[in-house]
């Protein structure tokens, strides 16, 4: 996979946290491929920028899928990683997605309460309309913000933070995201991303408590590109 370091878009930054816009591909901390992580990408970042010597310390608040780009936060303080852990429990932390799907849903906004039971073996999440055994509660809402021949650019607000559960439920309703074979689209990207995009992330500070949003311009891509 690609090298990240040249490119590495810093949203935002300071002394306990660091915002960056993740590109389809890379992964978020180490994993079996033995990939380069971002988490590594940052770490060097803050210690060339900072001049620091010895072990840089970046904790991992909250990850995105590999194929998905986007806005992921990293702290540079225990201290701000204990709370923005906490606040990812309280779900304190608002966060925005877009995504690209094929044809246009009958419904322009819609929330979809389904339960998903992710099965380790092929890494993918089951979606069921009623409870059964090891599901979990999944909760979205979506409105369709702009329409393609062809697609249309959803935005969502999650409300639970299940495996893969903005392409499951998508799936689900017949809107799999572009790109996304896993989950039912006809074909892949040629990059071997898909259109799902972490768009937004609004939350508290963890220590000078001010309010914190920051926006990732979405990918340099024809589609993408159609949607601004």
């Amino acid at each position: 996979m690609h090298s990240t370091k040249e490119n590495l878009q810093v949203l935002f930054e300071d002394n306990h946290i660091i915002i960056v816009n993740k590109r389809s591909g890379d992964i978020t901390q180490g994993d079996k491929t033995g990939d380069k992580p971002l988490s590594d990408v940052v770490k060097e970042y803050v210690k060339v920028k900072y001049n620091k010597a010895g072990n840089v310390f970046l904790g991992v608040v909250h990850r995105l899928d590999r194929p998905t780009s986007g806005v992921i936060i990293f702290a540079r303080t225990s201290k701000a990683l204990e709370r923005l852990n906490k606040m990812l429990r309280d779900k304190t932390i608002r966060k925005t997605y877009w995504a690209i799907v094929k044809g246009t849903p009958k419904k322009e906004k819609d929330t979809l309460i389904n339960f998903l039971k992710k099965n380790p073996k092929n890494n993918k999440s089951s979606v069921y309309s009623k409870e059964i055994t090891d599901s979990k509660k999944a909760i979205l809402h979506y409105n369709v913000i702009k329409k393609l021949d062809n697609y249309s650019l959803i935005e969502i607000d999650l409300e639970t933070g299940r495996h893969h559960q903005i392409r499951a439920q998508l799936s689900f309703i017949g809107f799999p995201i572009k790109g996304d074979l896993k989950y039912g689209f006809n074909r892949s990207n040629k990059d071997g991303s898909i259109h799902l995009h972490a768009r937004k992330i609004v939350f508290t500070h963890p220590v000078s408590k001010e309010e914190i949003s920051v926006i990732a311009p979405s990918p340099n891509e024809v589609i993408w590109n159609a949607c601004k």
